[in-house]
Formats: structure tokens, sequence, C-alpha cells
């Protein structure tokens, strides 16, 4: 990274990955300027943010000028930026070093790379997989997610110390990676869409996602989804040293002769990679069928890198979910706490209660957007036995769903917890779940997450 020192770098971008490589820089003493298209009035709290950074990079906002390109030594910019941007083929012409956050992290990081691709489940997976390892005393910086930035493992003071760096890579990602190689490809699925201006076919998005089997070699191992991705002869015909996980069993399906890997078979999840493994599910913490195809996959993955089966059942009965979503939070006397505040919409609070076994104690609300509640009763009323509405959506909401189960509205979010738990009983499931966004009260969803995870851990 010392090649980059006291260079003048051009940040493209200013979410959360433009303010990892702004303090990534700022190590490295740059001269920074930062760009976004977005006006300023739409990046006022970014503004501020950037205002109290020592010293203080430049701006350009509600425009990308072609003479902030041109004169950087360096150039990169997050993924959410089109890597087709005409500022950035310019600047590429005239010989200036352009990446992408996550090509530039891959090309200076000198570890072996876990990468988890697809279009849904990465998150979790990724999480998964570090968390066994680390069961199994492994050194693991897990990336490239919304949250954790590939970018800030350069900056890592134990890089020095990892094993092995896990990154999950959407789509979006990849199309500006032609090198890339890790050792450990997992894929859960591939969905067939397109994304305006980047992927204009299904076909260009299947195609791009996919691209990393080129690079993939005799050495390198590839977990793919049988349920989901069997037919796929792209992936059927990699180089790598495949392996397939199933939540159906490969004894009944007839196919336990021709396919290694993982699959649940006789309430017990197999697992027939190097040699067989079994493992107990009774104990897990996370919920949902998702999520129990996402553990299937990363079991597959770290039976491949032979991480030891007690690190792996360690990871079945602790792993408590990804932050905010399904997020296991404690039992007390008898009562599961869930923190499921990601769901600010109503089809994601019919995902989530699908995923719940009766009986659910709903706190849900937020704020007021004109949201539309029907069709969300039956659901409900099959999960929920009872609920808690708060924040300024209350009445509206309650207009259309309060009838199908018992509901209560309460004044505040503080009091919507401990009445939770007051009207609680054995064997109930508290679930935070608004099903509205949570700029009412708070900053965002993670701030409400954390929020109640403080009231509960308070009662």
């Amino acid at each position: 990274m010392e090649e980059y020192r006291g260079k003048k770098v051009l940040v493209v971008g200013l979410g959360k990955t433009g303010f990892a490589l702004i303090n990534l820089f700022n190590e490295l003493d740059c001269q920074i300027r930062v760009t976004d298209i977005k006006p300023i009035f739409d990046l006022n709290k970014a503004v501020k943010r950037l205002k109290k950074i020592n010293p203080t990079p430049q701006m350009t906002l509600g425009e990308h000028k072609d003479e902030d390109f041109l004169d950087a030594d360096l150039v990169v910019y997050s993924s959410s930026v089109n890597p087709n941007l005409p500022q950035i083929l310019n600047a590429k012409e005239h010989g200036v070093q352009v990446y992408s956050e996550f090509e530039f992290s891959y090309k200076n990081c000198n570890k072996p790379v876990i990468a988890v691709c697809g279009s849904n489940g990465r998150t979790t997976i990724a999480h998964m997989i570090g968390y066994m390892l680390k069961m199994d005393k492994q050194n693991v910086f897990v990336g490239g997610t919304n949250t954790e930035p590939f970018c800030n493992f350069l900056s890592h003071p134990e890089k020095d110390f990892m094993n092995y760096v896990v990154v999950e890579v959407s789509p979006l990602q990849m199309q500006s990676l032609t090198d890339f190689h890790p050792v450990l490809t997992v894929f859960p699925n591939i969905e067939e869409k397109t994304i305006e201006g980047r992927f204009n076919t299904a076909g260009e998005y299947i195609e791009n996602s996919l691209k990393v089997l080129k690079n993939l070699e005799e050495s390198d191992y590839l977990i793919v989804n049988f349920d989901a991705l069997s037919g796929n002869s792209i992936l059927r015909t990699s180089k790598a040293q495949t392996y397939w996980y199933s939540r159906k069993s490969f004894v009944n399906m007839g196919v336990i002769s021709e396919v290694e890997g993982t699959h649940f078979h006789d309430k017990r999840i197999h697992s027939n990679i190097h040699f067989h493994s079994e493992f107990r599910v009774r104990n897990m913490r996370i919920v949902g069928k998702n999520n129990r195809e996402n553990l299937l996959a990363a079991i597959t993955a770290c039976k491949a890198l032979k991480v030891s089966d007690e690190a792996i059942q360690k990871c079945i009965e602790t792993f408590p979910g990804i932050p905010h979503r399904i997020e296991f939070v404690i039992e007390r006397n008898g009562v599961r706490f869930y923190n499921d505040a990601k769901s600010e919409k109503m089809d994601d609070l019919k995902k989530t209660l699908e995923n719940l076994k009766p009986p659910v104690i709903l706190i849900s609300g937020g704020r007021d957007s004109e949201q539309n509640y029907e069709g969300y009763e039956d659901i409900i009323r099959e999960k929920v036995r009872l609920m808690i509405l708060v924040g300024e959506c209350k009445e509206n909401m309650n207009r259309f769903v309060g009838d199908a189960t018992q509901t209560f509205l309460v004044g505040s979010f503080d009091e919507s917890v401990l009445f939770a738990f007051q009207k609680s009983r054995t064997g109930d499931t508290i679930v935070l779940c608004p099903g509205n966004e949570s700029t009412d009260i708070f900053r965002d969803y993670e701030e409400k997450g954390n929020y109640y995870k403080k009231l509960i851990f308070q009662l």
C-alpha cells in the first residue's frame, strides 16, 4: 500500500464505502477529493461528516467533472457507480489508474479469498463461514458487505495475521473484476433479472455473475446449491472441485453415489466431503427456510476447507444470525427475542412471520409512508398472538390489520418492548419487525435494532 502514499486520489461515491476509502487513503497521507452525482442538499449528513475529517477532502457534488478524474493519480469508485461512466472511461484512456473499490481491495489483498456470489443469501453465508472458521481458531476478515467494505481489510491492524478473507461479491461488484481468483467460491442461487443502467438483459446478468468460474483451477473449490442450480451446465463443468448442498436428501433423490457434498437426511445434516460427518440441528438458533439453506452452504464450504466438525457444530448451535435480519438476541424466562429491524416493508414482515413458529408477539410500526397494509391479515392471524403497534403509522396500520389479532397501540418504542415482555409467556417469540421505515424516530433501521437490543438487556 505504500506505493499510494501521498498520491492524488479521487473517491467516487459518498456512501459507507466512500468513507471507508477516505479513511484508508487518509492513513497514507493522500490528497483526497470526493465526487458524487447527488446534489449537496441530498448529502447534507455526509458533508457534515466530511467536514469533521482532518484534513477535509475537497468535494465536487451534484456533478462529475472531467478534470477531477484526469488530475488524479488514482480513481476508486463504489460498486453503486456505473463502471461505464464517461468520466471513468476517459480517465482510463488517459492512463489514470482506475479501480472499483472491490477490485482495488482484491488487488492489494495478499490472503486467500473465499467468495460468496449469486443473487441472495450472500451476507448470511459469508458470516456463517467466517464464524465457523473463527470457531476453528482461524483469523478471518469478513467483508464486501454494506456494513463492512472489503477495503477495511487493507487498514485492519491484524491483516498480516489473517488466514482467510471472506467476501460477498454481488453481480454489480463482479462487473468490474477481470482477474478475480478466489480459493473457494459459493453459488447459492442466480436470479434471472435486469438492473437498469448495468445489465440490460437477464442473460447479461447471469453471464456476469458466472464469470468468476473462468479463473478457477483444479486446486480451487466450488460450492453450489443443488436444489437451485443442478441444471446449470457451466457450473457442472467447472475445473474446480465441486461440492453440492441440498435441503433434500441425496439418498431419497437417488443421487448419493453421484454427488459429493452436504444434505439433510433423517433429521440430521450429513456431509461426505473428505470424510463422513453428521451434525445435529435440534438446537439451532437461526430460524427460517432460507437460513437453513444458507447454513448448508456454509457447512459445505467449511468441510471443503477441512474445518473441524466441532467448530461446525458449535456454529449450528450458537450462530445468532446477521444483525437486524431475524437475529436471535436472547432467551429469557422461556421467551425468545429476535431482532428483524431491517424488515421495513410489509412484504418483508410477511416473510419473517412465515419463518417463525407461533405464538409470536409482534412489535411493528414506524414512519407513516402511506404504505398498503391490505392483504396481510391472514399471516398475522395465523402466527401472531399479540401485536404491538408504535410510531407514526400505528393508527393507519391498526385500521387495516388490527382486527387480525389482539392489538395494542403504545406511545413510545421503550413502552412497546416492556409491554411485549409483560404480556409474554413461556414458549412465546417476541420479534421486532417494523414493516415500515424506522426514520420516524430513529436515524435508520440499524439504530432502531441496536436500541431494541439495549432495551431487552435492561429488562
